[in-house]
């Protein structure tokens, strides 16, 4: 689909001059920019792949003299990957869902489906499930009894939603994603070597068989409006109350949260992250990839921590936090360089410690 400069410039709020008329019917970086392509160069270091490319138009810089550049015309981005977001949101035409109810899905006749709803083939859909006005549902994906989905939900293939989960509205969810699965949470008969551990912090008596009595989970999954889920995401059932994710919160490819989980609103969970039953997650959190929250524990508003973090204690609102286990990043930059002064200082004490030769 083609679009004129004028309205890429009025859905992203931006000024523009030139051929406002000029159309376009995609987006590149400027090297790759064909005569039909808009460039994306929203910073100076991007200019001299526009004079590589052949692009007649692009977005560029605050003050950038697109005319210099060759081009025909331009849109100015104070704030470039905020064009970006406006941008691919103006360009991308979805996944092709037909509308309707197609003959190959299978819905339980006490299910009720929003207008506006498209359900593509081979959607299974449970007794009493609720799904909003405008939802749309790609092939292979399950909905348990009882779910209730919002409107405007864009639900991709082979996600799995499970029985008793409660979604709001305009939520999205990437392929493979399971919301509802049972939670991770078992007990032996007597105390177990964990419990001796967790208590005694790595001595242990006499060691012992023991075996796992599953404790099975009656709370459910509940996620508010705004919420994005990536591909392969794992959200376990609460085991009595319902695991949250809060409302504007987004949640990255292999995320993993155990059970009981509360997750506040606008956080950002990147790939890989762990997140251990019970634990709590304030509001607007940002966890890199590969962060593991201990169980049990609450992360304050505003936490940032970097990739790779262990988090094993509470951490305090607006705390910036690397490392394993986590502390200050300051703190971490100056253990950092100590370990890095460790060879050196070793060898000084080594020679310190020589012996010294008689009669001295």
């Amino acid at each position: 689909m083609a679009h004129t400069i004028r309205d890429i410039a009025q859905a992203l709020g931006a000024e523009a001059e030139g051929e406002l008329d000029l159309a376009v019917r995609g987006a590149a970086e400027p090297q790759a920019a064909g005569p039909d392509d808009l460039a994306l160069a929203m910073d100076p270091r991007y200019a001299e792949g526009i004079a590589r490319g052949r692009a007649r138009a692009a977005v560029v810089w605050p003050g950038a003299d697109w005319r210099a550049m060759g081009l025909k015309a331009a849109i100015f981005a104070p704030r470039g990957r905020l064009a970006m977001a406006g941008l691919t949101r103006l360009m991308d035409p979805g996944p092709e869902i037909a509308p309707g109810l197609h003959p190959m899905a299978v819905v339980d006749p006490s299910a009720a489906i929003g207008e506006g709803a498209a359900i593509a083939p081979f959607v299974v859909i449970g007794r009493d499930v609720r799904i909003g006005p405008g939802a749309r549902i790609a092939s292979h994906v399950s909905i348990a009894e009882g779910a209730r989905i919002g409107a405007g939900a864009l639900i991709l293939q082979g996600a799995r939603i499970g029985a008793r989960v409660s979604i709001g509205d305009r939520f999205i969810c990437q392929p493979g994603a399971v919301i509802g699965a049972d939670g991770f949470s078992f007990v032996t008969p007597e105390k177990s070597g964990v419990e001796e551990i967790r208590e005694t912090l790595g001595s242990r008596a006499e060691i012992k068989g023991q075996s796992w009595t599953r404790i099975h989970s009656l709370g459910a999954v509940s996620i508010g409006d705004d919420v994005e889920i990536g591909a392969n995401v794992c959200i376990d059932r609460g085991t009595i109350r319902d695991t949250v994710i809060g409302s504007g919160t987004k949640l990255d490819n292999l995320v993993h949260i155990g059970h009981n989980v509360q997750v506040g609103r606008d956080c950002l969970l990147c790939g890989q992250v762990g997140v251990a039953g019970s634990a709590r997650i304030g509001d607007r959190v940002v966890l890199a990839g590969q962060v593991g929250v201990n169980d049990n524990i609450f992360v304050g508003d505003d936490v940032i921590a970097g990739g790779g973090t262990k988090i094993f204690t509470n951490a305090p609102a607006g705390r910036v936090l690397l490392g394993y286990p986590a502390v200050k990043m300051e703190t971490h930059v100056e253990i950092q360089k100590a370990l890095r002064r460790l060879p050196r200082l070793a060898a000084r004490v080594a020679a310190l410690e020589r012996p010294l030769p008689e009669g001295e």
